[in-house]
C-alpha cells in the first residue's frame, strides 16, 4: 500500500482536489481524470446505482494514476464500509453523520484492531493480494485510508465539537444541499446560517486536529472555503463535464444553423 496522497497533503497543509465520478462508471474515464492530475477521486454509491465490480475496475484506473479513491458509502452496516475498502478505495465518506457515536461506529468498522473491529482478509487490492505481510498491512490500511464523515443535518452541527474529537474520523465535510434543507433555507448557500455552521465546523476540527471542507460551484465560492479554513475541497462531477461538452457540441451545429 502507497502513501495516501490526500492524507500526505492534508498533513503538509496542503488544499486536496477531489472530483465526483461514477455517475457514469466508466474505469477509461476515471483513467483520464487521474491523468490530468486530481489529487481523488469521489466515488458515490450513495446516489449511484452500480455494483462492487464496477468500482473496483474504478478503483484500478485510480491506483493506474496515483489518484485516491474515496467511496461515499451506502449509510448501513458494516459491510457498506468493508466492501468498498477490500474493493480497493483508499478512503471512505460516509454520508449523515448525526453523532459521536455514529462516528464512532465507522471507525469501528473501517479501521483493523486495535483501532476498530474490521474483519481480516488480504486477499484484495489494498493488501497487494497477499503480497504484503498481514501485521504490516492491517498496520498501513490503518495508517493510509482516511475517513471523512459529512455534516449534513442540524442535529450533526449541535454536536459537532463531539464529532470531531472522535479518534479515527480525519475530516469533517459539510454537505451544503442537505444541510440547507435541514435548516428549512433550501439551496440558500449564502444564508448566515450556513455561514455560521462553517465557522462552527472550522473551529471544531481546528480544536481537535482534524481537516474539514465543502463542495464548491465557481472559482470566487472556491476561494473562500480555503479562506475559511477548508482544505478537503470538492469541485466539478463527471455528468456536468459531459452535459457542458455536449450542450457545447450542440451549439456549434446550431451557430451553423443546423437545428
Amino acid at each position: 500500500m502507497n502513501k495516501n496522497r490526500v492524507l500526505q497533503k492534508l498533513k503538509n497543509g496542503e488544499c486536496v482536489s477531489i472530483v465526483n465520478l461514477g455517475f457514469f462508471p466508466c474505469s477509461s474515464l476515471v483513467e483520464l481524470v487521474g491523468r490530468i492530475g486530481f489529487d481523488c477521486a469521489w466515488l458515490d454509491m450513495e446516489h449511484r446505482s452500480y455494483g462492487l465490480k464496477e468500482l473496483a475496475e474504478m478503483t484500478l484506473a485510480c491506483r493506474a494514476t496515483g489518484m485516491e479513491a474515496m467511496v461515499r458509502v451506502v449509510k448501513g452496516g458494516y459491510t457498506s464500509m468493508m466492501k468498498p475498502l477490500e474493493a480497493g478505495a483508499t478512503g471512505l465518506m460516509v454520508p449523515h453523520c448525526l453523532s459521536a457515536d455514529e462516528a464512532r461506529q465507522v471507525v469501528n468498522w473501517a479501521k483493523f484492531p486495535p483501532q476498530g473491529r474490521r474483519g481480516f482478509d488480504n486477499a484484495g487490492p489494498d493488501a497487494d493480494y497477499t503480497m504484503t505481510p498481514p501485521v504490516e498491512y492491517m498496520a498501513r490500511a490503518n495508517q493510509e485510508t482516511f475517513l471523512a464523515v459529512q455534516i449534513e443535518d442540524r442535529e450533526a452541527v449541535d454536536c459537532i465539537e463531539e464529532i470531531a474529537a472522535v479518534d479515527g474520523v480525519d475530516v469533517l465535510f459539510i454537505g451544503p444541499a442537505d444541510l440547507s434543507l435541514s435548516y428549512g433555507i433550501p439551496f440558500q448557500f449564502e444564508h448566515q446560517t450556513l455561514r455560521k455552521v462553517t465557522k462552527r465546523v472550522n473551529d471544531a476540527a481546528s480544536a481537535h486536529g482534524k481537516w474539514w471542507g465543502s463542495i464548491f460551484g465557481s472559482l470566487e465560492d472556491g476561494k473562500r472555503l480555503m479562506d475559511d479554513g477548508a482544505r478537503f475541497l470538492a469541485h466539478g462531477a463527471d455528468v456536468l463535464a459531459i452535459r457542458n461538452g455536449f450542450l457545447g457540441y450542440r451549439e456549434t451545429f446550431k451557430q451553423m444553423g443546423v437545428k
